[in-house]
């Protein structure tokens, strides 16, 4: 265990995937730096995590990483913090389910879910990606999905950038491997968070933010000379 000493940057952090990420890199004893686009939310876990691990320090700001601007806004806070960045977990994402047919015809569907889920990751990596590069070491994440490798009637442009959040990692991954860095997809499958409210299915049916968050720690914690490349996590009866 580190003792604060090293930076975990998790982007969407104030709910779901992302709050279980913060708190268990919070509890393997990182320095955590979050953001999300509600400051009430980020206050809320701000207070879960000083009652759960008090001595553990968080760092949160409100911004919207589908702006670019909001990257760059972030980016400053995370280097502004002047510690080593040992992993960045892009979490931040967006999902709307639908039909191309039903989309609108202007395609600001298929924009809002590239800024979101692709474009958000594309640009903190490139904001922080020359003081990783300058650590030579360093762990880059990015939750992707099952929809990343699986068409689905459903999917629409959400699937389109999730595909594409998939691509964007294997190329980052091919151009910093002998550079010191680590890239890992992670592919969960149906986890349970407000996506799913109202599915009617129980809880088991689900994969746990929290088994997620676990996977992704015992990625990063593997031996600099290995990584795994993709996680891919189903629940255990299977995709729903």
């Amino acid at each position: 265990m580190t003792s604060f000493s090293d930076l975990v940057v998790v982007t969407g952090g104030s709910q779901g995937i992302g709050r279980a990420l913060v708190l268990r890199w919070l509890a393997a004893g990182y320095a955590v730096a979050t953001c999300a686009r509600q400051p009430a939310a980020l206050a809320e876990l701000a207070a879960e995590a000083a009652r759960l691990h008090p001595a553990a320090p968080l760092h949160t700001l409100p911004a919207d990483l589908s702006e670019h601007a909001g990257c760059q806004q972030f980016a400053g806070f995370v280097l502004g913090l002047g510690l080593p960045l040992a992993a960045v977990v892009h979490n931040a994402g967006a999902y709307e389910p639908g039909r191309f047919q039903d989309e609108p015809a202007d395609g600001s569907q298929l924009r809002a879910m590239l800024a979101a889920n692709l474009l958000s990751a594309y640009d903190l990596t490139r904001a922080l990606l020359s003081t990783l590069l300058g650590q030579g070491r360093g762990h880059v994440f990015t939750i992707c999905s099952t929809a990343s490798i699986m068409a689905y009637p459903n999917g629409g442009s959400y699937s389109v950038a999730k595909h594409a959040l998939l691509g964007f990692t294997k190329t980052l991954r091919e151009e910093v491997k002998n550079q010191g860095l680590r890239v890992t997809a992670v592919l969960p499958g149906a986890t349970l968070t407000r996506s799913w409210a109202g599915a009617g299915l129980p809880p088991e049916r689900f994969i746990s933010p929290d088994d997620v968050a676990a996977a992704v720690l015992g990625a990063f914690q593997l031996s600099a000379s290995a990584v795994v490349e993709e996680l891919l996590i189903r629940p255990q009866l299977g995709d729903i």
